[in-house]
């Protein structure tokens, strides 16, 4: 199973055998829903209309939003940018922490006198 819950993914060779029994032995959707094990069968609506605009190659075809892809060059400028960032707040942090253990101290010497 994949994409929703409860969905089906039929392979490639299933849809093709569905479609051919449509187009060839001119079987209807029921039919051919009932004959593959295919729970429904606008399903194979959906892929005779497919077969008909794209041929075989739309079932090959990933449907959906495609995975947001970042090329190298980008991801490495970004990781630049946050390693300069990461720097910089380290630098700052240290010294915050420096001038915290300096509270209450004296910046000048005191010369012991008697």
């Amino acid at each position: 199973m994949s994409g929703k819950k409860g969905s089906v993914h039929y392979p490639v060779e299933v849809k093709k055998e569905a479609v051919r029994l449509v187009e060839e032995e001119h079987l209807s959707y029921a039919e051919v829903a009932q004959r593959l094990g295919i729970r429904k069968a606008d399903r194979i609506e959906v892929w005779v209309a497919m077969y008909r605009r794209e041929g075989e190659l739309s079932f090959h075809k990933r449907i959906g939003r495609p995975p947001k892809a970042e090329n190298e060059q980008s991801e490495l400028e970004r990781l630049r940018m946050e390693n300069a960032l990461l720097k910089k707040f380290h630098s700052e942090l240290r010294e915050l922490e420096r001038a915290q253990r300096n509270i209450g101290r004296s910046t000048t010497t005191k010369k012991n006198s008697k």
